[in-house]
């Protein structure tokens, strides 16, 4: 336990270093995280998140993702699957949506420190990323970029009442996830690291199959050369798992 709390005060202070110097912004993120079972050891992973521009003014991305769960143990699963993104840009002074195609594996690995319930995801993007140049007052297409990227997360849950499953209650949710590119950075922001997410959220799980929770995510996103943004987000999130 105390070293889990060492770790994440460590991601804070780092995340606090880097966010007094950077361009901030306010955002609201809307997210539903789903699994759906269709056989003994098979899940579907669905998830869909709508993020706002700052200020909250309009949509800043719309995130689709599917994919296909293979439950190797009760806490080992790996995954391969499809996402969609459709991300606002600003080129030349117009602005546009830009899509993004992806393919991704996963591995998660879940397990229990004391009343602590603890998930590890690691994840590979291939990323197919739209340009666009200006042409007579409006964007059009100009092929798209390849690059790879590597996320890594893991998720805490401490339900309020100690519990050997948890069944239903109110917890705190703490996590962090980190992004790096390999092969082809150039493409993105030209560097090796890309972004952290740092969350803390209040929830309830209304049964063994639902959670809604509201938290605070600290992003800080690397951008080219010296420019970088802190982002403050407020997401209200709603797990499944049918």
């Amino acid at each position: 336990m105390k070293k889990i709390l060492l770790l994440f005060l460590l991601i804070v202070s780092a995340s606090l270093f880097y966010n007094s110097h950077a361009q901030s912004q306010f955002t609201g993120w809307v997210s539903s995280f789903n699994t759906f079972k269709t056989g003994k050891k098979i899940s579907i992973h669905n998830d869909i998140q709508w993020r706002s521009t700052d200020g909250i003014k309009q949509m800043q991305t719309f995130l689709f993702r599917v994919g296909m769960n293979v439950h190797l143990k009760k806490n080992l699963i790996v995954t391969a699957g499809y996402a969609f993104t459709s991300n606002r840009r600003t080129i030349s002074g117009i602005n546009d949506y830009l899509p993004e195609h992806r393919i991704w594996e996963q591995l998660i690995v879940t397990h229990k420190l004391k009343n602590i319930f603890t998930t590890h995801r690691f994840r590979i993007e291939q990323r197919f990323i739209s340009q666009k140049i200006a042409v007579n007052n409006q964007l059009e297409n100009n092929g798209h970029v390849y690059a790879n990227r590597f996320r890594y997360f893991f998720r805490n849950i401490l339900p309020f009442k100690k519990q050997t499953s948890f069944q239903k209650g109110v917890f705190v949710a703490l996590q962090d996830e980190v992004f790096v590119n390999f092969g082809n950075t150039a493409g993105v922001n030209g560097e090796f690291f890309d972004q952290n997410r740092f969350y803390v959220a209040a929830g309830y799980r209304i049964s063994p199959k639902a959670d809604i929770e509201i938290g605070y995510i600290n992003q800080y996103v690397n951008g080219r050369g010296d420019a970088f943004t802190k982002n403050n987000i407020v997401q209200l999130a709603s797990y499944l798992r049918l």
